[in-house]
């Protein structure tokens, strides 16, 4: 390395036979040492380059039929996806909700939210942060109104003619899974008549679907309080009855139900991430394997298992290859109707794998 960048400076990356490569946002302090926007020698990282690549963003989202709807909620900006390594930013109606990953960015943080506010005239723009991913970037920000107003209390967003409350202050990731939202729409059409078991239901996306969708009845199960509070909200603001809401961990729930002989004709398994690392793989497809086989052990013959995984360590191969086990060790056929994947505001960049990592299969179990 020539010269000595400060954390945050732009570098420039060539071969080791001098020929640029890219260029890039320095941090000593982070794992990722350099990150890399552009590989054109006359395009550097520029106020303009920038700016042009959050248009870019935008005008994806504004091709995309029916996301930008002014009362529903879409992600704006993903990171790696749109070239933009370090910041995603979420739209829930008039407001934005962003997390900055990345020290280099967030020394750039003023000229993005300049742009946002330029471009989208939010009422607000509200900072959540991770103290992992703060820790490894050594970033120093914490969660808070960085523009606008922000109202009291949750926010109501439409989905698919549901509506759901959403606490863009302390909800989990930026307020809601919008990563599922095109799931969360299959998965409803093989609900009609069915009861309906929704593991870890969060704020109750899932059965909430489900059930406007004709399913008999629900039960969401989760082990945050205030997740069941939202969860009891949603149901309300869309008069969906009978629903049941328990408060457990899904392991000792499915036990329990096994051993009281109960039985669904649908459940649904969207558990947050059992492994951020690579070293802890083996023990997180244990957890899966585990989960998936109480959840078939507890379905009806032709139920429906919807599960999913958003461990990015955990690839879709893996993952079919825990399902052909619980098919094994059950006794009971186990087939894939349908593979999805993150909805298409969470583009995939063809360069960047890491940037497919949400699997959701929908499965016929006899």
């Amino acid at each position: 390395m020539k010269g000595s960048p400060s954390a945050g400076d732009q570098v420039t990356v060539r071969s080791h036979e001098g020929l640029f490569v890219a260029y890039g946002l320095y941090n000593l302090k982070s794992q990722i040492r350099v990150r890399l926007y552009s590989w054109d020698p006359d395009k550097p990282l520029t106020e303009v380059f920038l700016k042009k690549r959050l248009d870019d963003a935008l005008a994806l989202r504004e091709a995309i039929p029916g996301l930008m709807d002014p009362e529903g909620a879409c992600r704006l900006v993903f990171s790696e996806s749109d070239g933009l390594s370090g910041i995603t930013v979420d739209r829930y109606g008039p407001y934005l909700a962003l997390q900055v990953t990345s020290l280099a960015l967030s020394s750039r943080l003023d000229l993005l939210l300049d742009h946002l506010e330029h471009r989208l005239r939010p009422r607000g723009i509200y900072l959540r942060t991770e103290r992992a991913v703060k820790d490894e970037e050594g970033l120093e920000l914490k969660d808070g109104l960085l523009r606008g107003c922000l109202k009291a209390g949750s926010l109501l967003i439409e989905e698919e003619g549901a509506r759901y409350e959403v606490d863009l202050r302390e909800g989990q990731k930026t307020g809601f899974y919008l990563d599922q939202r095109e799931n969360r729409k299959a998965a409803a059409r093989y609900a009609g008549g069915r009861t309906v078991l929704d593991l870890c239901c969060y704020s109750g996306g899932f059965f909430i679907s489900s059930m406007k969708a004709g399913a008999a009845c629900a039960t969401g199960v989760d082990v945050s309080e205030a997740a069941l509070c939202l969860a009891e909200k949603n149901a309300a603001h869309n008069d969906v009855s009978p629903v049941s809401l328990v408060r457990s961990d899904v392991f000792g729930f499915l036990e329990g139900a096994l051993a009281r002989g109960e039985s669904y004709g649908m459940i649904i398994a969207d558990p947050p991430r059992f492994t951020h690392r690579k070293r802890s793989l083996e023990q997180a497809l244990k957890g899966y394997l585990r989960l998936n086989e109480l959840a078939v052990k507890l379905l009806t013959p032709g139920g429906i298992l919807v599960t999913c995984s958003c461990s990015g360590h955990i690839s879709r191969e893996d993952f079919l290859s825990v399902l052909s086990q619980v098919s094994e060790r059950t006794g009971r056929p186990v087939r894939i109707l349908e593979q999805r994947g993150q909805a298409p505001d969470h583009p995939v960049a063809a360069s960047c794998p890491e940037t497919s990592y949400l699997k959701c299969f929908i499965c016929s179990v006899e």
